[in-house]
């Protein structure tokens, strides 16, 4: 969340900028700073009593060694008001204090100054572009025919046993599947990622630490008896390692790399650009994750991203990047990069990775800090990034490789998979 020192000297430029997100947050930043000032004034008012009921409470003291014990009395009568006024004073600055974060909660992230205006995923700006898309004979087929022709993902046995979104990969699906995990997580750790094994479920804290609470609330999936979440990227659990936390300077860069499953409700669509692997509800994920010095974020950021590029070129399939334009950016960052393969049979754009700076505003939620060269703490800036989503990947490769004898596999999982072609 945003920083109340901020918003205090930056009310003006924070208003501007988050109109790049087309919110008008006058109003909220307004009930921000009315409920800052009335805390800080119930605070100082609270101070102050218990700094009176202190010095009462010494005067007591010294009557009662005294030998004045009415004067003594009287003082202690006035002590028992100043405990009760300090108590409701206490409780009132709970409350203000509650509502002051629940209100910074709705607020998101202020975009970087490159992001681009605009208000849907149309404005996003193109910025690289780079492969060759393959030329497919005319009875190309898309992923899901692909999938049911060679026998390696089954949907309908994925709704039987569960519902639609939650596919079961078999065979040589499997295995590329299983082969794209550890690929991509051998790519992370050679790149200086330490691999974590996180849990799968997080609790309530771990959500607001990150952000997806209350944002994203209705798209994740909650187990109401033990009030825990499914997690539905690995970035919740991996970032929130680090929740309440001092790190030393020295620590940095800090860059960790995990495998999970996510899950995501998300709100039900039809149509091609649903079908197969294009939207699930439970999908697997590499993803990578930094602590960064700020001095050092946008460079460690450019440096994901060219990450991200080697992995694709690797993989020969055509890609590109988009900076999202402020209508489309996530709640919690500040820039964001997506990058999209190009699923020929399909004929069109889909996203594998976004890559994101949040800078400090998940440190706030988080509480995670470091020690600068004054011994002053300060918050960090924190980064993540896909490395890769594996559904839309793993239709880019079965569309963009199928030949008329079977789908290729692309030269550099073959040692992973054990095999080079699934026919």
């Amino acid at each position: 969340m945003l920083q109340l020192q901020v918003v205090r000297d930056k009310k003006d430029d924070i208003i501007n900028a988050l109109k790049k997100r087309n919110i008008d947050a006058a109003p909220l930043i307004d009930e921000v700073l009315g409920l800052d000032e009335k805390r800080r004034a119930t605070q100082t008012s609270l101070d102050n009593t218990l700094a009176e009921s202190n010095k009462l409470s010494k005067e007591i003291g010294m009557l009662f060694k005294s030998g004045k014990a009415q004067e003594a009395n009287v003082l202690k009568e006035k002590t028992v008001t100043l405990k009760e006024d300090s108590k409701k004073l206490g409780e009132e600055l709970n409350a203000i204090s509650e509502n002051l974060q629940s209100v910074l909660y709705k607020i998101p992230n202020v975009p970087h100054e490159s992001v681009p205006a605009g208000n849907s995923d149309e404005d996003n700006e193109e910025i690289f572009k780079e492969g060759d898309i393959p030329t497919l004979n005319t009875d190309a087929l898309p992923h899901w025919e692909l999938a049911k022709k060679y026998d390696i993902i089954d949907f309908e046995l994925g709704v039987k046993i569960t519902g639609a979104g939650f596919p079961v990969y078999k065979g040589k699906g499997a295995r590329l599947q299983r082969a794209l995990i550890s690929y991509f997580l051998d790519k992370n750790t050679e790149a200086g990622y330490t691999e974590m094994q996180v849990p799968h479920l997080v609790n309530e804290a771990s959500g607001f630490g990150t952000g997806q609470l209350p944002d994203k609330e209705g798209q994740m999936y909650h187990v109401g008896e033990d009030d825990l979440y499914l997690i539905p990227t690995a970035e919740v659990p991996v970032t929130n390692l680090f929740r309440d936390e001092i790190v030393a300077e020295s620590d940095f860069p800090i860059r960790y790399t995990a495998y999970t499953p996510c899950f995501r409700r998300e709100a039900g669509s039809y149509g091609a650009h649903v079908r197969g692997l294009n939207r699930l509800h439970q999908f697997d994920k590499v993803e990578i994750v930094r602590v960064e010095n700020p001095a050092n974020s946008y460079q460690a950021l450019d440096g994901m991203v060219e990450h991200v590029k080697n992995i694709l070129r690797e993989l020969k399939l055509p890609y590109r990047i988009l900076r999202l334009c402020g209508g489309d950016l996530g709640f919690t960052a500040a820039l964001t990069f997506d990058f999209e393969v190009f699923s020929t049979a399909q004929d069109r754009w889909l996203e594998i990775s976004s890559v994101s700076n949040f800078e400090a505003y998940q440190a706030n939620r988080l509480k995670l800090r470091y020690k600068d060269e004054n011994g002053k703490s300060q918050f960090a800036h924190t980064l993540n990034g896909s490395s890769l989503a594996l559904p839309r990947v793993l239709a880019g490769i079965l569309e963009n490789y199928q030949t008329a004898d079977g789908i290729q596999i692309p030269e550099v999982l073959v040692p992973y998979c054990g095999f080079d072609r699934i026919d």
